[in-house]
Formats: structure tokens, sequence, C-alpha cells
């Protein structure tokens, strides 16, 4: 039962780690703001992946308890009745038949005295797999945790370019509405009203598309969280603004060692094949056990009663040199898995320096597109003034318009990189 309760209360832990997680109300209201932790929460206490993941590690204890049972004594009860004819049926002719009826029941016991460690051996293997289930399960919440993430940030970088796109429809309506007027007072040409025609059906060509992504983005976000189908619309709350705290890479590095639930898996996983190939070895040895046995038979009642009390040896001689090729395979089995760590090591080490890297990266992509940001509406409010006083064309005009909006759809993006980058590396070094 103990092993069982810490199982229990791992499970526990596990899903209570982040705030409200553990307990957390499930169900949305139309219209409800989210915030990123509420997502989390929601995503913890019902995303499918994570409830196969525990019932993995309940199978795993059950199994525990089943390399247990050697050491327990095996009780077994069997009761029988049969009607025979020695005579064959019906007897030969003049003869007559004499059918006799036979009762038998027993109980038996048997129990495992010795077996060099076997049984030990199957529940120390049991308990590794129920460890590197728990590892498993860790590895499949913290992906769902950055799969939340990511959905989430990338539902609030469609809303800010969404945003854009609807800002800039609105300043090439009044770039054309400004040309018309121009136009009808003969100051500028007919060609300028066609090129504003021009360039805000291309403006809403763009907004049609960030609408849609800004759709699939919410989709996303709800198979991330794993809500049903006809779950309601909601909205969120916007956190795409960062915080900068630089980690050093070796730093990260150590603690993508020391915390990843993938190796931790594995690293049991090998331990348990050590185990194996321990237990491999003692199918040389011999094995002690111990039974009894209490019966009752005969053809009529009462029934006569017998009792027996026993040892036996079992000494394995010769088994074709299937000992000697299950300690092979689980020796290759072993080099295997410790092959398979070592290669773990390296990916995960990749995956921490391309985190870090682009973590760097993105950080000092916001500082430029914010400086792009601004740059580019000095320039566009410079181009406009230049129109508006007949100096100005109306491709400076377009160009401006369309550099402001590449720039701030640059400046969300740096900022939606970062926070995908920082998830990313805190995935990479375990951070829970």
């Amino acid at each position: 039962m103990v092993p069982m309760r810490k199982t229990i209360v791992f499970l526990l832990l596990m899903t209570a780690l982040l705030p409200a997680a553990a307990g957390a109300d499930d169900t949305i209201r139309p219209g409800e703001t989210l915030t990123l932790e509420r997502c989390l929460a929601i995503a913890l206490s019902r995303h499918p992946d994570l409830q196969a993941a525990t019932h993995t590690v309940r199978a795993g204890e059950s199994r525990i308890g089943q390399a247990r049972a050697d050491y327990y004594p095996q009780l077994s009860g069997a009761a029988g009745y049969s009607r025979s004819d020695p005579s064959g049926a019906g007897g030969a002719a003049g003869r007559s038949s004499n059918p006799s009826d036979s009762y038998s029941s027993r109980l038996s016991l048997s129990q495992n005295l010795y077996d060099f460690g076997k049984t030990s051996s199957r529940v120390r293997i049991r308990e590794l797999e129920r460890d590197s289930s728990q590892a498993n399960f860790e590895q499949v919440r913290a992906q769902i945790i950055l799969g939340v993430k990511q959905a989430y940030w990338e539902l609030l970088k469609s809303e800010r370019d969404r945003g854009v796109a609807r800002e800039t429809v609105g300043q090439f309506q009044q770039h054309l509405d400004r040309a018309k007027g121009f136009f009808d007072v003969g100051t500028k040409p007919k060609f300028d009203v066609t090129k504003a025609e021009v360039d805000l059906s291309g403006a809403k060509l763009t907004l049609l598309r960030a609408e849609n992504a800004w759709r699939l983005a919410q989709v996303s976000l709800s198979n991330a969280i794993g809500l049903p189908p006809e779950a309601p619309e909601f909205v969120i709350v916007d956190s795409l603004s960062v915080t900068r705290a630089p980690v050093a890479l070796d730093e990260a590095i150590r603690l993508a060692y020391d915390r990843r639930p993938e190796i931790r898996a594995l690293t049991v996983r090998v331990q348990a094949q050590e185990e194996t190939v321990n237990l491999a070895k003692k199918d040389y040895y011999p094995f002690l056990t111990g039974n009894a046995s209490y019966g009752w038979g005969g053809g009529d009642f009462p029934l006569d009663d017998g009792w027996s009390v026993g040892a036996q040896v079992n000494v394995p001689l010769f088994s074709g040199y299937a000992t000697k090729y299950q300690i092979e395979e689980a020796r290759a089995t072993l080099d295997a898995l410790d092959a398979n760590l070592a290669a773990l090591r390296q990916a995960v080490t990749l995956e921490v320096k391309q985190a870090w890297l682009n973590l760097r990266e993105a950080s000092d992509r916001i500082d430029t597109a914010a400086l792009s940001v601004r740059q580019a509406e000095e320039n566009l409010e410079l181009a406009q003034g230049r129109y508006a006083t007949g100096v100005g064309s109306p491709i400076e005009v377009t160009d401006a318009l369309v550099a402001v909006s590449n720039a701030k759809t640059a400046h969300t993006a740096a900022l939606y990189d970062y926070r995908v980058a920082q998830a990313n590396l805190e995935k990479a070094t375990g951070e829970r």
C-alpha cells in the first residue's frame, strides 16, 4: 500500500505545480476572458494525453503487485465427481452391470521458500518501470504546457496582426478619401485615386488573411487546451510583452541534464535492464518450494481423508542454452539503452542550445523592431504631410504605409518569437 500511496501523492503534486491547476474548474462560460494560467489549469485537468499517462502509471503500480505475489503462499482447491461402469455400456449379455461413483476434493498450498532473489529482482524491475512511467508522465505534462503556451501566444500574435491589418485598411481608406478630394478640386490626377483604390483592395485582402489566421489560432488553442468541439467562444488576455531574464548556456545545459524527464525515464530503464541481466543469470540457480495438501476421496460418504507435506528442490541442468542466450539478449538490450541515453543527452544539448540562441536573437530583435516602428511612423507622417502640401507622390505614401505595417508586424513577431523561445528553453531545461 505504501508505493500506491506514494504514486497517488506524486500524481496529485504533479497536477498542482501550476497555480490553480489542481481542482481547476474546466467549465468555460461564453465570452469568458482566459489568462494563460487559466488555460494551463484547464489543460492539465482534462487533457486526454495526460489522463492516458496517469493510467499508464497506475498500470505500472499494478504490475508491481503482480510481481510481489510470488512472496505469498499460493492456495488452490479442487473437487471432482465421476461415475464409471467397468463392464462397458449395459454389461455383457446375461451379466448385470455394477456402475460406481467416485468423489474427490483437495486443498493445496505451495510456498516459494528460496529462489536466489528472483522474486526480489522481478519486483525491483517493475518498480523501476513504474518510475520510468512517472517520468514519462512528467514529459507528457511538459509537452502539454509548451503546446498551450505556443498556441496562446500564437493567438495573441494573430490578434495583433489582425489589428495592424485593420489599422492599415483604415489608413489606406483615409488616403483614398484625400486623393479623391484633391482630384475633385483638380490638384491631383486620376492616377492618384486609382492607385489609392488598388492599395486599399490589397490591404483588405491582407485583412482577410489575418482574420482567417486568427480563427485558426483560436481553434489551435482550444485543441491544445483539450476543449470539446461544443465549447463556447472565449477571449484571452494580451500577455505578449516580455520580461527578459538572461541565463547562462552552461547552466541551462546542466539543469537540463538534472531535470529532463526523458533523461530520468531512460536512466531508470537502464537500471531496470541491469536488473533484467541479473535476473536472467539467476536461471542457472536452483529454487526451493514447499507444498502441503489435504483432501477427501472415495465412492461413498463419509469420504476418506488424507494429507501430505513436502518440499521440492528444482535444479536446472540443461535448457538447450536458452539461459545463455537470454543473458546475451539482456546485455545487448542494455548496451542499446546506454547508447540511446548518450544520444538523448546529445539531443537535449542541441535542443537547449537552439532555444538559448533563439531566445537571444529574439531579444535583440525586439529593440531593433521597436525602433523600426518609431522610424516608420515618423516617415509616414512626413510622407502624408508632403502629399497634403502637393509635394509628395502617392507612391511615397503607399511605401510609408506598407513600411509601418511591416514594422509593426515584425515587432509583434519578435515578441512572439521571444515568448516561444523562452517556453522552449523552459521545457528544454526541465523547468516545471
